[in-house]
């Protein structure tokens, strides 16, 4: 079973989070920074190319045997479906079609929604304000584990088994952290996702819906790509909140490990932010960051002093709504 991490509770600090003053200092600086921002005119057309690709790919895999559905969708659907997740993730910022057509990204983010298999889109967009408003906030933002996952899941085996499940801790634990009312845009988007998965299974039968579903899950486990979620956040160093990667794996992902230049500049899409680190490079070139999402999960499962606690925690005053 391993060691008990050491680590008994998150890391509170009282500190405003580091990205608003970094984000002030470089504009200053740099004021050309701003024109980075808006939107990105390629991403509608990447991205509706991924959902056809993986339509194609329901077609393809209908009559395959189960061991080759699982894997499929392991090694390529899951690749693609994690992919368009975090392509939701920079929609959600408004970079698809800008910030004057605010409900085109919504409507967007729901068809690259379709090939994910689960309504996702929506409600992410509803919590993800959060995340970058209230970084590290006490019940606030629900990207920082429960204080139960932080006790239970501190042995490697433990931690293992927390990665596997993420997918079902990122989709209950804001129903349990920061409960909030249904909106209109996610019962739009459960209703469009399940009618596209009825025709699929009406059109190829169950095994497209199971590898479509299933690549969603296992690709947000234990898998390569899935090391993000945990190399964004977790103090691998004291002090040290927000990591970026600048490896391969961000021509799969939207240059979504380039993390602490996106929350410092979150309107500028991903496509531009390696502009940002080599304009402002002073600002980044001297701040810890990952080498590798395959280490990082390796590390949060052997390092005892690693585990879901490893998070920076604060209070935050909610801001009123306009």
């Amino acid at each position: 079973m391993g060691n008990r991490v050491t680590r008994e509770d998150f890391e509170w600090v009282y500190t405003e989070q580091p990205h608003t003053q970094r984000r002030k200092e470089i504009l200053a600086k740099y004021p050309e920074i701003k024109t980075l921002m808006g939107p990105d005119p390629h991403l509608k057309w990447i991205v509706s190319g991924m959902v056809f690709l993986q339509f194609l790919a329901c077609y393809l895999v209908k009559d395959l045997y189960w061991k080759w559905i699982f894997f499929w969708a392991y090694a390529f659907g899951g690749c693609i479906n994690h992919s368009l997740s975090l392509a939701i993730h920079d929609i959600s910022h408004n970079v698809a079609f800008g910030n004057k057509q605010a409900k085109w990204n919504r409507w967007f983010a729901v068809f690259a929604n379709l090939p994910i298999g689960i309504p996702y889109s929506a409600s992410f967009k509803k919590y993800h304000i959060d995340h970058h408003r209230y970084l590290g906030g006490d019940s606030l933002d629900v990207d920082i584990p429960t204080d139960f996952e932080g006790w239970f899941f501190c042995t490697p085996l433990r931690k293992l088994l927390w990665l596997f499940l993420q997918p079902l801790f990122y989709s209950l634990r804001p129903l349990y952290v920061n409960p909030k009312a249904i909106t209109r845009m996610e019962i739009f988007n459960a209703l469009i996702q399940f009618s596209v998965d009825v025709i699929i299974y009406y059109l190829w039968g169950l095994k497209p819906i199971i590898y479509l579903i299933a690549g969603t899950i296992l690709c947000m486990g234990v898998h390569p790509i899935s090391g993000h979620f945990i190399a964004e956040h977790y103090m691998f160093l004291k002090g040290y909140e927000t990591y970026s990667y600048y490896g391969p794996l961000n021509w799969l992902t939207f240059n979504v490990g380039y993390h602490m230049e996106h929350h410092d500049f979150p309107s500028i899409p991903g496509c531009r932010l390696p502009m940002v680190k080599k304009i402002a490079a002073e600002y980044y070139d001297n701040l810890p960051h990952h080498q590798s999402w395959i280490r990082v999960l390796w590390d949060f499962v052997f390092d005892d002093t690693i585990g879901p606690y490893s998070r920076v925690k604060r209070l935050c005053k909610l801001v009123k709504e306009s």
